[in-house]
């Protein structure tokens, strides 16, 4: 696997795609070799919990229509090679992707979210007995844990994948351990 994808998804109240956020990421290096902000024309004027961010300054965006962006993303990712996916609660964004579904999709959040995997969670962090946090597991928290700040997430999906990418960075651990959904 030389390249990857790292992708996050915004939807609309009645949880149709708004925007994604794409990344591809060289796989050995973790640098980000190009990126791409889709906003669906069709359905971004319906509004979200987070449509306010959608049109942010300074991203290059392509506008595209609900039932092209499937074909869109898949001739992106083609042009780089790419064979899997990362995102965080991978089965969200995959659920919102539907045409994506023959790429390999990996769970950024199912190593992130564990005790045994993420050495930043503290010891008094309460778990479940798998050692998954029982709540506060979200990318903003996990983010604050691991780079021990007050980092807010901006809910942009462009830079909501950005985030999610460096939580890979941080965690420190190759990505073929990252679990399959």
């Amino acid at each position: 696997m030389n390249n990857f994808a790292v992708i996050d998804t915004e939807t609309t109240w009645s949880g149709r795609l708004m925007t994604a956020g794409v990344l591809v990421v060289e796989t050995a290096s973790l640098k980000v070799v190009d990126s791409k902000y889709f906003i669906v024309s069709d359905t971004v004027d319906e509004g979200g919990l987070y449509s306010y961010q959608v049109h942010m300054e300074k991203l290059t965006e392509t506008e595209t229509k609900l039932s092209k962006i499937g074909s869109e993303i898949h001739e992106y990712l083609s042009n780089y090679g790419v064979k899997s996916i990362f995102a965080y609660n991978a089965g969200f964004d995959r659920n919102g992707l539907p045409y994506l579904r023959s790429y390999k999709w990996c769970d950024i959040m199912r190593l992130a979210a564990y005790k045994q995997h993420n050495p930043a969670i503290p010891r008094d962090a309460e778990c479940c007995k798998t050692g998954k946090l029982k709540r506060g597991y979200g990318v903003e928290p996990i983010l604050r844990m691991l780079r021990k700040d007050n980092y807010t997430e901006t809910h942009n999906a462009l830079i909501d994948a950005m985030d999610e990418l460096e939580i890979i960075r941080l965690l420190g651990h190759p990505v073929d351990m990252y679990p399959e959904i």
